[in-house]
């Protein structure tokens, strides 16, 4: 049996195939150990049974946030020891003085340079001996590193002496990464800082994923664990293990590849991701006319450049357990701090400081007899006497809630604008798919704040990063640096060829056959940055246009007359999953009125209104229902508000569609 868990702050959420439907179970994270919640889960699933377990994880993560890392020694190349701490002139707060200097995550100590220089063009003009090479090996040994990063000038271009480095610090016994194999392209900086994370992440979760799997194997009968990827796709947990700096988003990432997918099949191929969990809420943007959900490799975890290839996620310190506050200021601010799994909120029975949960709860958004099938029991005179204690010089405590609400929906309205306006992107030309267990709750205010046409609720909006991961194609990302004029292609088919070669070996060990897709990174001549196109072998010219419209639709300008060079060529290998295809129902008009089991107040606008509760799963395609109303069910809860009209489709998702026109 295949099942697909993701580790949330919160919740734990698996979902799994069984007499092929797609059910879901989900449990409380355990933050101490989150291999207990993985293993309670997989218990309750299939006891003794051999799974294939798929596990969307957050422990790179937490390890990047929390700074709980590995001791990493950074090797480079003598005279550029401090590299990875002066990082780049720019700067996040430009013009505060008094922003405090990033924390790097090699102390000074812990520096070392080998006496080596290769040249920009891969010529090795001064190698280091064998007792230098030893001298490096002691002092290695001496510092009490727990892990080492090895990150020469120019090993992208020949990488033998950073092999030779490698080769004489393996005697240590410690975990080794090695810039080449992880990040094999020019910049050294981010080239460097990728190599460093993964050393400062390997330890934990290589203890981490081999426990698991460990546990895994003896309690399912053999069974196995693949890791989710940043990138959306699926590998070993023994690759995850040597590369955990491929992990940091696994969770996310699972998300996007679950909306893409229920969005297509429900015709929308233009899709504004949102994403609303425990902890932060995570946005993107997929577009099918130009490939999908989109990859970055400027990615900053922590406050960490990783170059790595990650889907293009952005993040707001705004989720369910965001606490809410008055600054000294007396200005109330929502988040980035996060009541987690424990104590959690207060309606749970544990907190005692209001969060956005507490803040829907009291305003009627929550149901306490039904939220998570009825598992969990809400508070109601608890937390109106906490959030009563807290509204500060508010007067009611629905006015309170109401703020909480409005502050944290401009922080998940500025998210959204970021993966849309400000690259490009008109949000009124999208679908805005929202998901997670807070997702449901904002997206029709968030819609129409932004004007966004129609939103789609999916099927089990509240394990949909789990869905994305039990469907992810099982991938590989390789890259390398050219750094090619661009109608200079005569050698681009053999260096592909052997990158190809490389991923389909891979594969083979793992009994899988992949299909490779081949992208260039490109620029003008003495730009900056690159940009990624699809490289189209049997005509280049196709690829230099792709180029200029791609740079017209980022910077609103292109010139073809430029000259535009080729700076990387990337690889990615693809198997594809178990495919899985869902029923697509007939539909049958109705006004889901057999789902209906209560008539309550529920706050909108500055009053409460009567408001029609309805149980989802007793929704059926073809019904309609016109707000107000509220739409529960096991993993979230749907506000439908005043002029707003949610349709059921033929695959049980709810369209949802506004009286008033967006212009």
């Amino acid at each position: 049996m295949r099942v697909a868990i993701d580790t949330g702050g919160t919740f734990t959420d698996c979902v799994y195939l069984a007499e092929g439907e797609l059910r879901v179970l989900k449990l409380f994270s355990t933050a101490a150990d989150p291999a207990l919640a993985v293993l309670a889960a997989l218990g309750k699933i299939g006891a003794g049974q051999a799974l294939d377990v798929r596990h969307g994880t957050t422990v790179g993560t937490n390890t990047m946030l929390e700074r709980t890392g590995a001791r990493v020694a950074f090797v480079t190349t003598a005279g550029f020891e401090d590299t990875i701490a002066i990082g780049r002139q720019t700067r996040s707060h430009l013009y505060d003085w008094f922003a405090p200097v990033p924390v790097c995550l090699v102390p000074g100590e812990l520096r070392f340079g080998v006496p080596e220089r290769v040249s920009a063009e891969g010529e090795i003009l001064r190698a280091p001996s064998e007792e230098e090479l030893a001298a490096i090996v002691e002092r290695v040994r001496l510092s009490g590193a727990e892990s080492v990063a090895i990150s020469l000038l120019f090993s992208f271009a020949n990488a033998e002496t950073e092999s030779r480095v490698e080769s004489a610090l393996n005697v240590l016994g410690l975990p080794v990464s090695v810039s080449h194999r992880i990040l094999p392209e020019f910049r050294e900086f981010e080239r460097a800082s990728t190599t460093v994370v993964n050393a400062y992440l390997a330890p934990r979760i290589e203890r981490y994923l081999t426990h698991l799997a460990e546990r895994v194997s003896a309690e399912h009968s053999g069974g196995r664990v693949h890791v989710m990827q940043s990138s959306g796709g699926i590998i070993r947990a023994r690759v995850a293990a040597r590369e955990p700096v491929r992990t940091v988003l696994s969770g996310p990432a699972g998300g996007v590849v679950g909306a893409t997918r229920l969005a297509r099949w429900a015709g929308f191929e233009r899709i504004i991701g949102f994403d609303m969990g425990g902890t932060s809420t995570d946005v993107f943007l997929s577009d099918e006319a130009t490939g999908g959900a989109q990859l970055t490799r400027e990615s900053v975890v922590a406050g960490v450049p990783i170059g790595v290839p990650m889907l293009d996620i952005h993040t707001a310190g705004a989720g369910g357990g965001s606490i809410a506050r008055f600054d000294a200021g007396g200005m109330l601010r929502v988040g980035p701090e996060s009541a987690g799994a424990v104590p959690g909120p207060i309606c749970f029975g544990r907190g005692n400081k209001p969060t956005v949960t507490d803040a829907n709860f009291v305003l009627g958004r929550l149901d306490p007899k039904s939220f998570l099938g009825g598992g969990v029991r809400l508070d109601r005179e608890r937390t109106d006497r906490i959030l009563r204690a807290e509204k500060g010089p508010l007067e009611s405590v629905e006015q309170f809630a109401e703020g909480v609400l409005r502050v944290v929906e401009s922080e998940m309205e500025k998210a959204i604008r970021v993966i849309s306006v400000e690259r490009g992107f008109d949000p009124r030309q999208f679908t805005l798919v929202a998901f997670g267990g807070g997702g449901p709750l904002h997206a029709c205010s968030l819609a129409r704040t932004l004007r966004i046409p129609t939103v789609l609720i999916p099927a089990m909006p509240g394990a949909l990063s789990a869905v994305g991961i039990l469907l992810a194609d099982t991938v590989r990302d390789y890259s390398r640096t050219v750094m090619l004029p661009g109608d200079a292609t005569a050698t681009l088919p053999d260096a592909f060829a052997e990158m190809e070669e490389r991923g389909r070996s891979e594969f083979a060990v793992e009994g899988l056959e992949g299909v490779a897709q081949r992208t260039v990174d490109m620029r003008y001549r003495r730009q900056g940055y690159e940009l990624n196109v699809a490289w189209d072998e049997q005509a280049p010219h196709r690829t230099l246009e792709a180029f200029h419209q791609l740079h017209e639709q980022r910077y609103g300008f292109s010139d073809s007359a430029r000259p535009v060079e080729i700076v990387n060529l990337r690889l990615r290998m693809v198997a594809a999953g178990e495919p899985y295809e869902p029923v697509q129902s007939e539909l049958v008009p109705g006004d889901g009125s057999a789902a209906q089991y209560a008539q309550r107040k529920v706050f909108f606008e500055g009053q409460f209104l009567s408001t029609r509760f309805y149980r989802r799963d007793r929704l059926h395609s073809g019904d309609i229902i016109r707000g107000p109303a509220m739409i529960t069910e096991y993993t979230a809860a749907t506000v439908l508000p005043p002029g707003a009209t949610a349709h059921v489709d033929g695959f049980d998702n709810l369209v949802i569609t506004f009286e008033e026109a967006h212009s």
